[in-house]
């Protein structure tokens, strides 16, 4: 490895400033020096070489784009090396968004964003409203915890970059430190358009690349979007105890209703929300739940005239109350443990004086070996009991308890004071 502040170091055929093929990069704290300096690196990603800057440098990223020739109105991606890192940086990031992202990254894929904070506007260009995610794991960059504005190792319009020589000798002695990562797979990221996907799970592929439509259409399709039509028979066969548990929670939500109507968070195909209504007589039931599909087959299997269906999502306000009973069955684990604990907090300005929350949900057992149940990373974030059961003490319940247990599926009754 090397770096412009040692000039006398021998070059090897891969250009100037470069590591030779096949060598150990450079340390974590050079790269993010060279960066952090306002210098320019040239990089092996999943796809082809890059370019990285520091996306808040307006001088570095001049240099950057005067170097490739690269329109000055032409947007480039911010570049992280872990997810984490990416989603701490874009807050307003729906849950689904963040969930699409889980399944999608890293890896190599550039997705575009909503962006309505303007964060890093000066890699945004002319549409400060979209930004350009990309993150990668690749060993040459394992650990780096700065982002960067990242282009790709070509002159604007010239052929992407398979191997360290391939990148044209300007690119390669106008850096400040190059890495040679050794050949690469030679195609470029995939760009999916998910702006409009946190609100209708619209999206669309804007340059066909690295990873073929059909792969990026399965991953977006998993979200948590399951077939109505086998929903039942795939629980059935995934959650060990289901029809006991399903009975446990509408028998602990009948035995609370004090009178008024039902919520229900995450109705699904309305399997509880049936089993509830025909343990409390004549009650009302509001159900809510993000999937339209999933909503239209609870709608031809419960009474119209006792059912009213919304579609929403569990971080959105719920509908107006008060309710009598609010219970919650497969649903809540979706939620991280920040968004429980607002779940929470809601769903008791929600209740009736006396009323009652039931929440039936995947669990953290204590037993790691107790864990059954079959989860999806980015998709599924069960939390502990304990942390659930002071979440809702915090949230101003009165009494909470645990009613049953079986691995790691729990049923919680949280009763509000009278």
């Amino acid at each position: 490895m090397s770096d412009r502040s040692a000039p006398d170091r021998p070059r090897p055929d891969g250009g100037a400033n470069s590591t030779p093929e096949g060598g150990v990069g450079p340390s974590k704290a050079e790269f993010e020096r060279v960066i952090g300096e306002g210098g320019l690196v040239l990089f092996p990603s999943d796809t082809v070489y890059g370019l990285a800057c520091d996306p808040e440098n307006p001088r570095a990223i001049e240099r950057l784009y005067a170097l490739k020739r690269r329109p000055p109105d032409k947007a480039a991606a911010v570049m992280f090396f872990a997810l984490d890192a990416g989603l701490r940086s874009l807050p307003e990031l729906g849950p689904r968004t963040e969930r699409a992202l889980h399944r999608l990254m890293p890896g190599q894929v550039t997705a575009l964003l909503p962006n309505p904070s303007r964060r890093f506007p000066l890699t945004c260009r002319a549409d400060p409203g979209t930004i350009g995610l990309r993150v990668i794991a690749v060993p040459e960059l394992a650990g780096v915890a700065v982002p960067v504005l990242q282009s790709s190792a070509n002159l604007a319009g010239g052929a992407d970059a398979r191997r360290l020589p391939d990148v044209d000798p300007v690119i390669r002695d106008g850096v400040d430190l190059a890495i040679d990562g050794g050949e690469l797979p030679g195609t470029p990221s995939t760009i999916v358009d998910l702006r409009a996907y946190e609100r209708d799970g619209a999206w669309s592929i804007v340059r066909h690349g690295a990873v073929d439509e059909a792969v990026v259409a399965q991953a977006l399709r998993d979200d948590g979007h399951f077939d109505p039509a086998t929903y039942a028979d795939t629980v059935q066969a995934e959650i060990p105890g289901y029809e006991q548990f399903q009975d446990v929670v509408a028998t602990a939500a009948a035995d609370g209703w004090r009178g008024g109507r039902v919520l229900e968070l995450g109705t699904g195909t309305g399997e509880t929300a049936r089993r509830v209504l025909g343990r409390i007589a004549g009650a009302e039931l509001v159900g809510i739940d993000e999937s339209a599909a999933m909503l239209a087959e609870a709608a031809r299997r419960l009474p119209a005239d006792r059912v009213r269906l919304q579609r929403a999502r569990l971080q959105d306000p719920l509908p107006d109350g008060p309710f009598g009973t609010v219970v919650s069955a497969l649903a809540v684990h979706h939620l991280t443990g920040g968004e429980k604990a607002a779940l929470f907090t809601r769903v008791r300005a929600a209740l009736s004086p006396g009323g009652r929350f039931v929440l039936g949900d995947v669990v953290v057992p204590a037993d790691p070996a107790r864990a059954v149940v079959p989860l999806t990373p980015g998709f599924d974030s069960p939390s502990p009991v304990e942390d659930q059961l002071g979440w809702l003490r915090a949230a101003g319940f009165a009494a909470v308890e645990v009613v049953w247990q079986r691995d790691d599926l729990a049923v919680i009754v949280a009763d509000a004071a009278r």
